[in-house]
Parts: structure tokens; sequence; C-alpha cells
């Protein structure tokens, strides 16, 4: 091979091999910084309050029943309709 040649490719992979550092570098100088903020937040942070919970209703929407034994007997025999015609 010519020497330029040869000089070209050898700085070519200086230069890759430097950049690849840096970078590498600065991922990993970013992961130690994110990590040291979730410490510090985990540490020094506000505790998590669970929110409010609250049930959204249409105004004009009927009360939930009390007692779903009419709904049960419906899915009941829906399963059993659904047996009877798929048996393996």
């Amino acid at each position: 091979m010519d020497t330029a040649v040869v000089d070209l490719l050898t700085e070519g992979l200086w230069l890759m091999v430097i950049g690849l550092g840096i970078v590498f570098t600065f991922l990993a100088i970013l992961v130690g910084l994110l990590v040291l903020v979730s410490k510090a937040v985990a540490r020094w942070g506000p505790e998590d309050v669970p929110p409010e919970t609250r049930v959204a209703t249409h105004p004009l929407a009927a009360p939930p029943a009390a007692d779903d034994t009419r709904l049960i007997a419906a899915i009941g025999a829906a399963i059993q309709a659904y047996r009877r015609r798929h048996r393996p």
C-alpha cells in the first residue's frame, strides 16, 4: 500500500477512537448524573401522595344497584348458552 493511504487510514482510525471515546465518556457522565439526581429526589423530594379518586358519572345515569343478582344470572345464562353451542 501507498504510505499516504496508510497515513489516512491511521488518522481515520484515531479520529474514530477519539470520537467514540468522547461519546462514551459523555454518556457515562450523563448516566452517572441521572443516578445521582434520582437518589437526591428520592431522598429529599416530596412524599408521594396518592391522587384523590373521583368517579365521573353522567348526571342522568342511574346509580349503581346494590343487588346485582339479575346481572349475575344473565351472565351465567350467557356462559351456559355459549358452552352448549361450542362443545369440543
